[in-house]
């Protein structure tokens, strides 16, 4: 677990700068944050290490993710039947994200296909499986904020 009194102002800096841009190097992350190249990446290696940074990833550019047809599909799962319903959805790679979330819903499936007929497709597979009692989608129509 991580002890949230262990990061310091700077790490939260330096992690700000990481969400919007995880590419820039260490010399320019220095410059950004004040300090050495060498600080930054020690730092990196001990956030790594700690599990705060668990990964860097792509995030798609406007044009790409435009692309995409994204949607949350809320569902309500039979409580017997929870893990191996996350089990399968875990399966499907357009689901971009799986949130279990408290209220009259059990989890939140963030979903990406490329066109309406394969979220159409991803829609009936997700409500077919077993566990999985209803399902209620809301296609996402535009980002107005994306902290990633």
């Amino acid at each position: 677990m991580i002890d949230a009194t262990t990061i310091d102002p700077t790490d939260e800096a330096l992690l700000r700068l990481l969400r919007q841009d995880a590419r820039l190097p260490t010399a320019e992350l220095g410059r950004r944050l004040g300090v050495s190249r060498t600080t930054v990446q020690s730092r990196l290696e001990r956030l790594e290490r700690r599990g705060v940074i668990a990964g860097y990833t792509v995030r798609l550019g406007r044009e790409a993710a435009g692309a995409l047809v994204r949607a949350h599909i809320l569902l309500t799962v039979a409580p017997k039947l929870a893990r191996p319903t996350e089990a399968a959805l875990a399966r499907i790679p357009q689901i971009a994200a799986l949130h279990s979330v408290s209220g009259i819903y059990d989890l939140i499936a963030v979903v990406e296909a490329r066109s309406v007929e394969e979220l159409d497709r991803l829609i009936d597979e997700i409500g077919a499986l077993d566990g999985v009692e209803r399902t209620v989608t809301s296609i996402i129509l535009s980002t107005r904020l994306d902290r990633g």
